[in-house]
């Protein structure tokens, strides 16, 4: 367990600060509905983009990075993130269809967003923790990084929300909510810091997720548009929610040679 109190404080006020610019962000898209209504399939194809650059650029090589190889429990975990995904989806489609007289119901596409997005709040409130143990330059300098990964990453995570039938406002609250599950990551890992071996398979599991719902949920909704202008947009998009998770490799190798 870390017991200085400057680490706890410096932690605690970061991931605050991550989730605080992430709400800001979706507030901006949240006061301007007809305008979110117009980017809404621009936003998903950015979260698709995105949740894949995430998994295949950062997820996986950091698996690789932190073993000699990419173990077969790895892959075990990865393939249980996909093969979970879909298992709870199922459920969330049986509940949807047998229940669908009650209106506060949430699709299932928005219920494995969440819990996705939990997930990877959860590890990103983790590795937070684990940069200000090491020492509060490296603490600011990853927060940072992971700031710039969450802004585009939580836009796309409200336009998903808000696609599957939420309100913006509700939709808002959710998306904060599952950002504050970072907080329970960071204080997870300040309380166990000498327990090591946790985040090898909560990596690949959320990896798993994001190529699922990527693939399965977002990227079909996309193909429902076939007007080629928009469909051409939709395609810049993803690229650049990949090539944005692409650009943040270059801050994150300057935070781990800090």
């Amino acid at each position: 367990m870390v017991t200085d109190p400057s680490t706890w404080l410096l932690t605690l006020l970061a991931v605050f600060a991550v989730s605080s610019i992430s709400l800001l962000a979706s507030l901006g898209l949240a006061m301007r509905p007809l305008a979110l209504q117009r980017i809404l399939l621009l936003l998903i194809s950015f979260a698709a983009g995105a949740l894949l650059g995430d998994a295949f650029l950062h997820l996986i090589p950091e698996i690789a990075q932190s073993s000699s190889s990419f173990d077969t429990l790895a892959s075990f975990a990865l393939l249980a993130g996909v093969i979970s995904f879909f298992m709870l989806e199922k459920v969330l489609h049986w509940h949807h269809a047998h229940m669908p007289g009650q209106k506060d119901v949430l699709h299932p596409i928005a219920v494995s967003n969440l819990v996705g997005d939990g997930l990877h709040n959860l590890i990103d409130g983790a590795i937070v923790a684990g940069a200000f143990i090491a020492s509060p330059g490296i603490g600011v300098a990853t927060s940072v990084a992971v700031a710039l990964h969450e802004i585009p990453q939580e836009l796309g995570d409200f336009g998903i929300l808000v696609h599957a039938g939420l309100k913006p406002r509700r939709a808002l609250l959710f998306n904060f909510l599952s950002s504050l599950v970072a907080v329970i990551g960071a204080v997870a890992t300040l309380l166990f810091a000498s327990l090591t071996g946790v985040e090898r398979l909560l990596l690949p599991f959320s990896a798993g997720a994001f190529v699922y719902i990527a693939s399965t949920d977002l990227i079909p909704e996309l193909h429902k548009e076939p007007e080629p202008v928009k469909s051409l947009l939709q395609v810049l998009a993803l690229i650049g929610g990949a090539a944005i998770m692409a650009a943040l490799l270059l801050i994150e190798g300057d935070t781990r040679n800090t």
